[in-house]
């Protein structure tokens, strides 16, 4: 029986050849009958599909990936994987590689491609964290996604409630009921701890 495994850390991942749909495709072409498919971060060791089709392989099947990384991101996930598979009498076909072994050679081909992986994604994670440190020493930085929309969309919204209803606003200005609500609630915060903040001279 020979069994595709596809993953994707993200049903956005399409630009890099790892869509459900690239790799669903390939695997199918290579002569995949069966197919799992899994939505899962490579970095987490816990992969419910992945482990339940290990568990109900037999000696004789093989297991079809697009490429290595597909198994895991790191160099000792994926090689503990691999090398369980093919002790346990399964082939592994890899199709920018092609069948796998537990030869010297491709032990140290595998494991120089999963180094390379690996170092592929810790780069990215070190560039993410140096462009965060860079925005945060900007004077105007907020964490988190920027809002959308801007304080005086608000206070317009916020004003139109003195006269219409929640439903009347929000068509209007296209802000949901549940923002026009929060945001009004925050005003009212607002305005009860500057009250509450007055200095009195007597």
């Amino acid at each position: 029986m020979k069994y595709g495994y596809i993953r994707v850390s993200s049903k956005s991942q399409k630009n890099d050849g790892n869509s459900l749909e690239a790799q669903l495709e390939a695997v199918r072409k290579a002569g995949a009958e069966k197919v799992c498919v899994e939505t899962f971060t490579g970095t987490k060791i816990d992969r419910p599909e992945l482990s339940k089709l290990i568990d109900s392989i037999n000696q004789g099947d093989m297991i079809i990936v697009t490429k290595m990384d597909r198994f895991a991101r790191t160099v000792a996930q994926a090689t503990e994987t691999i090398t369980n598979l093919i002790s346990k009498g399964v082939a592994v076909y890899v199709l920018n590689l092609g069948v796998l072994d537990n030869s010297s050679m491709s032990v140290l081909v595998r494991n120089l491609l999963l180094s390379f992986a690996q170092f592929e994604r810790d780069l990215i994670i070190e560039r993410t964290q140096e462009g965060r440190a860079i925005a945060r020493l900007k004077p105007n930085y907020k964490e988190g996604r920027p809002k959308k929309y801007n304080p005086q969309q608000i206070k317009l919204a916020l004003e139109l409630l003195e006269n219409h209803s929640y439903n009347q606003v929000s068509l209007m200005t296209g802000i949901s009921i549940s923002t026009l609500t929060r945001a009004k609630r925050e005003k009212k915060a607002s305005s009860t701890d500057d009250s509450n903040n007055k200095i009195i001279c007597l």
